[in-house]
């Protein structure tokens, strides 16, 4: 059956598209387009043309799988200019979502008709692209640039709602009756001569306000810091004002192919594939049968767990929380209605929506009211011997074919699952703070795990909005496994002579939200502290016994201000010497670059034995790991993927420059010209 079939209404040619599952703009949808208009212009019966798609979506886009081959038949702007020249009307009908190279089409047609549920947008940015079928040069002739701006550089689908008030949408039409209705509405235009997005108003505000890129740069600064692609977006909407729509076209072209054949783009198609193969579990069949989850059961109700409970709350699934304390309950409740408050006064929740979560809420003191729940997570101390008493006590008292999960970020889930009767159940559930916001969930596989209940922690959390990568059982799973070796290298050169803003610095540049000494200061230099401060062995027990703790008491490695603005501090330079002193450490010079590998590197090389030990399936779920919980720069496509462009060989010789270890697995690649993501 063709991808592409017509069907007339009398005067009206209906192109349909049926490419399941997003209608994706493949060679053949393209050249079928082309043919479909070619068949109406040639047919003096047909007097306007409609454009649609069966199943659940118009045009989400171009057919990502074609990146980087050969062009087969017309590119899609060559597919999209004849639609656009064409004599008689045509109309796109949209619904479900018309992104990217659909969001190109639509705006190649006449007119476009929507359904109010529809989405509209430009994502490509999120590839580290820009649109290349002429969208930075029809949208801003359509809306003006001021509503391009944020659709092209920052990436974001807008709904039918907001495209019609922009001028996007010409009409919105019934959910149930977008056939219908986008054949009466080409009715209407037959006639009139077709207006066309290429010689539309470019820029209208633009040029009224030239100074709106300038300022669109500085209010987006933090959120394009670092990517290549929304400069270029400013740059193309910035052109279809200044330029003729031909040199527009060519300007986006340019743009266009420099980002294409980049690594930043490369490196984020990267990461937009390995988050989905992310989801597949070697060797477990995906139509296993799951576990329903109806219920889900929190223990403990601080920072942790009340972050863990909004999730399951948002995605409305019942929790019980249970705390041992009355007082520890209602402030641990309270702090989960605040952040939903807090949401609602943002505009991002309603005051129904914030009800209906608490509603589904229920504060327990007692362990016994978990007995009923299908999944019950504990976010308790880090402490092997209270886990163990955890698990002890929940598999006496939860029903059994529930699955009991840890929030450990370190400890050995099989070590815990040994206390149950039910080892098969048990599994780490890594949420990372604050659980209600971070992307990621590291699902730690014990030995005896079974495939339902691993298959079934990966289906839930996309339901909870997460994004999530399988680790094996080992001291830290992938992620803190592989920050071990970072802030070993980070301690060892503030000693050698290295200031610790300049480690930070370093991170800064290379594009992570910020660095090591920072990182400390913001979670508390005294998590883990002995308390006594006449007891000084390292260099936090020396920071904590003089009260400086860390933001929180606006002094930690750095002197803060009302601001939580850093400077750095005299007296943890006077500390931090005394201790180089007293270990003999002679102190040097270290450059940048020095930092820069002796940071990153050894990340590198502890991935390629978190691989070489099977506790990671694949290298690009390093990958995701890090992006999602670390704040790894995505323009780099995380630790794995960045190493393969610096060269596996360089990595190699800068370890060995450094008198570094290099795992095995790490030296078989570089020797053999290979990569991690190969």
């Amino acid at each position: 059956m063709s991808v592409v079939t017509t069907e007339k209404h009398n005067n009206i040619l209906v192109i349909v598209s049926n490419n399941p599952p997003v209608n994706a703009l493949g060679a053949a949808v393209r050249q079928r387009l082309v043919d479909g208009i070619e068949e109406a212009l040639s047919d003096d019966a047909v007097e306007a043309v409609v454009i649609r798609c069966d199943g659940r979506t118009f045009f989400a886009g171009a057919d990502i799988t074609e990146f980087g081959k050969p062009m087969q038949g017309p590119n899609l702007g060559e597919a999209i200019d004849r639609l656009e020249a064409s004599s008689k009307p045509v109309v796109a009908a949209i619904h479900g979502t018309a992104l990217g190279g659909g969001c190109e089409v639509a705006l190649a047609c006449h007119y476009r008709v929507a359904v109010p549920s529809a989405k509209m947008g430009l994502p490509e940015v999120k590839l580290g692209l820009i649109p290349g079928a002429a969208g930075t040069q029809r949208l801003p002739r359509v809306v003006g640039a001021e509503a391009a701006l944020p659709m092209v550089v920052i990436g974001n689908p807008i709904s039918a709602k907001k495209a019609h008030s922009i001028g996007l949408v010409d009409k919105l039409v019934g959910e149930d009756s977008l056939a219908e209705d986008a054949i009466a509405f080409a009715r209407e235009q037959i006639g009139k001569e077709p207006p066309r997005s290429s010689e539309g108003t470019a820029n209208k505000d633009g040029i009224k306000n030239p100074a709106i890129f300038d300022e669109f740069r500085q209010k987006n600064g933090r959120k394009i810091r670092g990517f290549d692609a929304p400069e270029a977006g400013i740059q193309a909407v910035k052109a279809a004002g200044e330029l003729s729509y031909a040199d527009g076209v060519a300007k986006e072209r340019e743009l266009f192919t420099k980002l294409m054949t980049g690594t930043q783009s490369a490196a984020m198609r990267h990461y937009f594939f390995a988050e989905r193969a992310a989801n597949k579990i070697d060797g477990i069949d995906p139509k296993i049968e799951l576990i329903p989850i109806k219920k889900v059961g929190i223990l403990g109700a601080g920072t942790m767990g009340g972050g863990i409970g909004m999730n399951f709350l948002s995605a409305g699934i019942p929790v019980t929380i249970v705390e041992l304390k009355e007082e520890a309950l209602d402030r641990g409740v309270n702090v989960i209605r605040k952040n939903y408050e807090n949401t609602a006064k943002r505009g991002r929740m309603t005051e129904e929506q914030v009800e209906g979560a608490m509603s589904i809420l229920t504060p327990s003191l007692s362990y016994d009211d978990l007995a009923d729940c299908d999944l019950v997570i504990e976010a308790v101390f880090e402490n092997m011997d209270v886990k163990k008493e955890v698990f002890t006590k929940l598999d006496g008292i939860v029903k059994q074919g529930a699955i009991l999960a840890s929030n450990t970020s370190y400890l050995n889930i099989d070590e815990i699952a040994a206390v149950t009767k039910r080892p098969e159940y048990v599994l780490g559930l890594h949420f990372f703070s604050p659980a209600n916001i971070m992307k990621l969930l590291e699902i730690v596989r014990g030995e005896k795990t079974a495939d339902d209940v691993l298959m079934t922690a990966m289906k839930l959390s996309k339901k909870i909005g997460k994004v999530a990568a399988v680790s094996g059982v080992c001291p830290g799973f992938i992620g803190n496994r592989m920050l071990s070796p970072r802030q070993e290298q980070a301690n060892q050169m503030i000693m050698e002579g290295a200031n610790y803003w300049e480690v930070d610095d370093v991170l800064l540049e290379f594009g992570f939200p910020m660095g090591p000494f920072q990182m400390s200061d913001l979670a508390g230099v005294d998590i883990g502290w002995h308390r006594d401060p006449e007891r000084i062995e390292t260099l936090r027990d020396a920071l904590c016994a003089v009260g400086r703790w860390g933001q929180k008491v606006g002094k930690g490695f750095y002197d803060y201000d009302e601001a939580r603005q850093r400077t750095p501090s005299d007296e943890v330079k006077q500390i931090i010497a005394e201790f180089a002193a007293k270990a003999g450490k002679e102190q040097r010079d270290i450059s940048k670059d020095e930092i820069r590998e002796r940071l990153l590197y050894p990340m590198v090389n502890e991935g390629a034995k978190i691989l070489e030990e099977g506790m990671a399936q694949r290298a690009s779920d390093i990958d995701v790991v890090w992006i999602n919980g670390y704040g790894w720069p995505l323009y780099t496509g995380g630790p794995m993927f960045w190493a393969d462009t610096v060269g596996l060989d360089n990595i190699v010789a800068g370890l060995k420059k450094h008198n570094l270890p290099v795992a095995d697995l790490l030296q078989e690649k570089a020797a053999a010209g290979g990569t991690f993501n190969g």
